[in-house]
């Protein structure tokens, strides 16, 4: 049954194996950009233990609140307190290829892989967070674009997906 939009929003659960960077970024930018229409979560398959403090640079330099990320588990999002899941995107090539738990709800996938910014070097730090912060910001804003309350399971998954696909690097 999928959700009308003036109910309950829609869930979205990012994930990357650290939670520490692309994962909290791209939370960070669903909140801030759907209006209440979408719901964003993150975490990772084998937790970091704390936000990269890049992340949480980039956010307070595009003036998004940095408070209150944190490096969590996806352990969190299972069992019968966990928040129903309507969509779960990978955006590490790690993640992606890991066997998932078992999810509240039955939420479909998509991957949107992201070079990982913690990754870079020196003077590179900097436009590293850009570049990810850039590129997981057209995909939240072609994915708000989506009707995505009126699609069935197979509409959202291969909608998600295509915008991957089609993203310009």
């Amino acid at each position: 049954m999928l959700r009308a939009m003036s109910a309950v929003p829609i869930n979205v659960l990012v994930l990357c194996t650290g939670n520490s960077c692309r994962s909290i970024l791209a939370e960070a930018l669903i909140n801030a950009r759907a209006g209440g229409r979408l719901h964003a979560y993150s975490a990772g398959s084998q937790p970091a233990g704390a936000v990269n403090p890049g992340a949480l640079s980039k956010l307070s330099r595009e003036g998004l609140s940095s408070d209150g990320y944190a490096s969590k588990s996806w352990d969190e999002f299972t069992g019968a307190d966990a928040p129903v899941i309507d969509i779960v995107i990978t955006v590490c090539d790690n993640a992606a290829g890991e066997s998932c738990p078992t999810w509240s709800g039955s939420p479909v996938t998509a991957h949107w892989g992201i070079p990982d910014p913690a990754d870079a070097q020196g003077s590179d730090i900097g436009p590293a967070f850009d570049r990810a912060f850039e590129q997981l910001g057209r995909r939240v804003d072609a994915m708000l674009e989506l009707p995505l309350e009126d699609f069935d399971s197979r509409m959202r998954r291969e909608s998600l997906q295509r915008i991957h696909d089609a993203a310009d690097f």
